[in-house]
């Protein structure tokens, strides 16, 4: 287990962007539990969103006052070969769940638990791949309550899958999901509904000036903006379906033939579909020089990406949350997406963007076309969008619903 570096977060920060009731909220919660020990563990601290989320929720609870570790696991390839099997198999497909794959994910998992010796109140494990750490993280801190935070779409799982998971289930005192939803798949003992949120003052979600995104407008070339540019900004995930925004592209190139494509993305550190996946979607596009396949772009250029681009297109075939449609939309961009996951929780259909069908890459087409060839609209759409994320999806509101589930699991006085 190790320790990523944490930027540092404080919560006056977010004083321009939140209500002045929701952060006196947090100031109490924290009270609550400014005698305890909190640990999160997962899997990797860089590339997808838990670890965008962790690297801004445990620095600013540590500056709440709440004492707080991030630890990641420490694993091989075999390993992340199986936790991704793991996370195909909950999102409903992948290969047979053998004997071998289930012993090699106890025994990485049950190493790394008997590397946590520090002294904890209350355990926070995010998603299936620390799931095997529980039984021994039990026995050691046995007074202290587990959260399992589940980021996966739980929609349809492989059974097979899902039942491995509902094992660990009675080592669960609490399960938090993203969408009502998924908490019908895994039977643990309490439940919480909490929606995953951007932080605003990263560098991907931050204000920029107009030199700072001349700049980054540079660093983008040979992307044009003199033309229509369309952008999905996802990992290389076959989930994430770029194939599909290619043939959405496509489709929208016969109304607007200068239109442009960028498909950025990264590579999660537990992921290694990701680079095979990145090849593929370079391959496919490779005669289209109106089509950017690009990787690993420092947050500061996708974030002047997401504000340039005239629409943003998230075509998932399942999404735990997809928080990248959030951050279109707090830079005032309309998003296409799909109805799948959290998407249609953060895009409101004919108001701040439009929803399609997974496998309509037709009607995404055509809906892209609806928002290039209307500039008022996606000006009003723009203004929505912003708006909506302020109420529901910006890190304090997140917050102050985890550290309800905390206090309340600790069975803490508010």
């Amino acid at each position: 287990m190790h320790a990523p570096s944490l930027p540092d977060r404080s919560i006056d920060a977010y004083a321009a962007v939140t209500e002045r009731d929701r952060l006196e909220r947090l100031r109490s919660l924290a009270e609550a539990l400014s005698d305890v020990r909190i640990l999160h563990v997962n899997s990797t601290a860089t590339g997808g969103g838990v670890a965008e989320l962790l690297r801004s929720i445990v620095p600013v609870c540590n500056d709440l006052g709440i004492d707080t570790d991030w630890l990641v696991m420490d694993a091989d390839d075999d390993f992340f070969e199986v936790t991704k099997a793991i996370h195909n198999g909950l999102q409903g497909s992948g290969e047979p769940l053998t004997d071998e794959m289930k012993a090699t994910y106890r025994a990485v998992t049950a190493r790394n638990a008997a590397e946590i010796e520090d002294e904890y109140d209350l355990v926070v494990a995010h998603d299936p791949q620390p799931l095997g750490m529980l039984e021994g993280l039990t026995e050691r801190l046995s007074d202290a309550p587990i959260v399992w935070r589940c980021h996966v779409d739980l929609t349809d799982p492989v059974e097979e899958y899902r039942a491995f998971v509902s094992a660990y289930a009675d080592r669960i005192d609490h399960g938090i999901f993203s969408r009502s939803a998924y908490a019908a798949a895994i039977d643990v003992p309490e439940t919480s509904i909490v929606y995953p949120s951007i932080d605003p003052v990263t560098e991907k979600n931050r204000s920029l000036d107009e030199a700072e995104v001349a700049t980054e407008r540079d660093r983008l070339d040979p992307l044009s903006f003199d033309a229509p540019v369309v952008t999905q900004v996802s990992r290389f995930d076959p989930w994430k379906d770029q194939f599909g925004t290619l043939e959405a592209y496509r489709r929208a190139r016969k109304d607007v033939p200068e239109l442009q494509l960028v498909l950025a993305g990264g590579m999660a550190g537990d992921d290694p579909e990701g680079l095979a996946l990145y090849e593929q979607v370079a391959n496919e596009a490779v005669d289209d020089p109106n089509v950017h396949v690009l990787t690993d772009l420092p947050d500061t250029t996708i974030n002047a990406l997401q504000r340039l681009s005239d629409a943003v297109v998230q075509k998932s075939l399942r999404e735990g949350f997809g928080l990248v449609v959030s951050e279109a939309l707090w830079k005032r961009t309309p998003v296409v997406g799909s109805t799948v996951g959290g998407i249609p929780l953060q895009i409101e259909d004919g108001r701040n963007g439009y929803l399609v069908e997974p496998d309509d890459a037709t009607a995404a087409g055509d809906r892209i076309v609806a928002l290039l060839e209307d500039d008022e609209r996606r000006t009003e759409f723009g203004a929505n969008a912003r708006e909506h994320v302020r109420e529901r999806f910006l890190l304090p509101r997140q917050l102050v619903a985890l550290l309800e589930v905390f206090v309340e699991t600790l069975k803490r006085d508010r």
